[in-house]
């Protein structure tokens, strides 16, 4: 059974779940309020990365430079946008969706075994369910209802991880 940390971990974050899904245009603006500001310091790291490593090589600076401007830009579009927010999400989850789809079907090729065929079965399945999954995240009260039903999932497992 869980240990104390595990239980009160669980116990927060099905509270959490279900106040995403009770508040869902104000948990996804939260959230793209903290990814914004998440990608606006990750682009400000870059760009005074890039003037430390001029003197080292100035390709490796510019690069540096253009990946800040471009992460600071993105971060203030992301910022307080519930739909762009929305977008980047179900754009992710297509991606992987396709990516797990393509190694499930690769999977069908190269194992002989039937456990690994398997396991490119369940990569297809998977895969399927994350373009699924993706067609809904567009709108943000679904994309609110998948965070909220994955804390919830991840409160209610936590209850049954063992103690270190």
């Amino acid at each position: 059974m869980a240990e104390g940390n595990n239980v009160l971990l669980g116990i927060l974050a099905i509270i959490l779940g279900i106040l995403v899904i009770a508040f869902p245009i104000f948990s996804v603006f939260t959230a793209s309020v903290l990814a914004g500001f998440a990608i606006i310091l990750l682009g400000i790291r870059f760009v005074v990365q890039s003037f430390g490593t001029w003197e080292i090589s100035k390709g490796v600076s510019i690069a540096n430079l253009i990946l800040g401007l471009i992460a600071i830009i993105v971060g203030i579009g992301l910022f307080g946008s519930v739909m762009a927010f929305s977008i980047l999400a179900s754009f992710w989850l297509y991606f992987a969706g396709f990516f797990l789809i393509i190694s499930g079907i690769m999977s069908f090729f190269v194992n002989d075994e039937t456990i690994g065929k398997g396991v490119g079965f369940l990569g297809v399945i998977l895969g399927i369910l994350y373009m699924i999954l993706a067609s809904y995240a567009w709108d943000p009260y679904y994309l609110a209802f998948l965070i909220g039903l994955w804390l919830i999932i991840e409160g209610i497992s936590l209850f049954f991880k063992p103690a270190n």
